[in-house]
Order: C-alpha cells, then sequence, then structure tokens
C-alpha cells in the first residue's frame, strides 16, 4: 500500500540556478559537489561557446532526507561563453568512465575574462577558458533515490 505525499514534500522544487559572479558560483559548486557523470555526457559546442555535462547531482539541498533514503536527480550544468576548453587526467579514449564532480571555480583573468575550473576526484580536471562567467545548473528529472543509498562523505 502506497502513502500519499504530504504537503511538506510538495515544497521541493526543482533547482534552476544561474551564476554571473565568483560568489553565485560558490553555491553552486556546493549543490554540485559529489555529482557523477559518465564522461560521454560532456558536450562542448564552439560555434555556440557553450560547454555542458549532464550530471546526477547529489541533492544537498533535501530538507527531507530525514524522511526517505539520500537522493540524487539528473540536473544539466551549461557553462557559456567558452572560448576554449582543456582538460587534464581524463582519457578520451575511455568511453566508459565515470568522473565525480568536486568542486567547480573561477580564476579571474582580465575583467570579464577567466578561467572556469572543474575539479574532478582522482586529480582530474576540465578548464574552460570564457570571455565572461556564465553557469547555469538546472534539475532535469525528478530525484531518485541514491543508488547508494548514503550521503557522500570526505576523509579529511
Amino acid at each position: 500500500m502506497t502513502e500519499d505525499a504530504t504537503f511538506e514534500e510538495g515544497r521541493e522544487a526543482p533547482l534552476h540556478l544561474g551564476a554571473l559572479d565568483p560568489d553565485d558560483l560558490q553555491v553552486i559548486s556546493s549543490l554540485a559537489q559529489d555529482a557523477v557523470f559518465p564522461a560521454t555526457e560532456m558536450s562542448w559546442r564552439p560555434a555556440e561557446r557553450r560547454f555542458a555535462l549532464l550530471l546526477n547531482r547529489f541533492r544537498w539541498e533535501d530538507a527531507g532526507r530525514a524522511r526517505h533514503d539520500p537522493e540524487r536527480v539528473q540536473s544539466v550544468l551549461v557553462i557559456d561563453n567558452v572560448l576554449r576548453v582543456s582538460s587534464h587526467g581524463i582519457d578520451p579514449k575511455d568511453r566508459d568512465t565515470i568522473l565525480s564532480l568536486l568542486a567547480i571555480s573561477f580564476e579571474p583573468g582580465e575583467a570579464p575574462t577567466g578561467q572556469v575550473l572543474l575539479t574532478l576526484a582522482g586529480d582530474g580536471a576540465i578548464r574552460l577558458e570564457v570571455e565572461a562567467l556564465e553557469v547555469v545548473l538546472k534539475d532535469v528529472t525528478r530525484p531518485y533515490r541514491a543508488p547508494s543509498r548514503k550521503v557522500p562523505r570526505h576523509e579529511v
């Protein structure tokens, strides 16, 4: 037998956030921490100057974790105004690689240019040279139970 949803459960809404400055980017970084994605879900469209990732994001903002198992949600992370993309520690030939996002940061250059750095677990990184900082994080599916049923932890 299933139970009806409660009013409190209905208050949680999908994320749709934008960042135009480093402070806003820190918020997106904290919400995207521990997201996992297959290497095949990275896309750079040079003509559109857009880099995108389809992430399986841990729902750090989930206030209902006490009522249910930890959840993930598929989210799109889009970085616009991208002039150049480089990576370190990622084998482009290994299409089965699952990557884990640890942090997103911005290293300013001559205003408004700079570099967006996606730091990955295992010493991997993706560096995006941008004309201006413009990042969007948007949930695109309903939340689902995290396969591990655990909250990600980091050893200090």
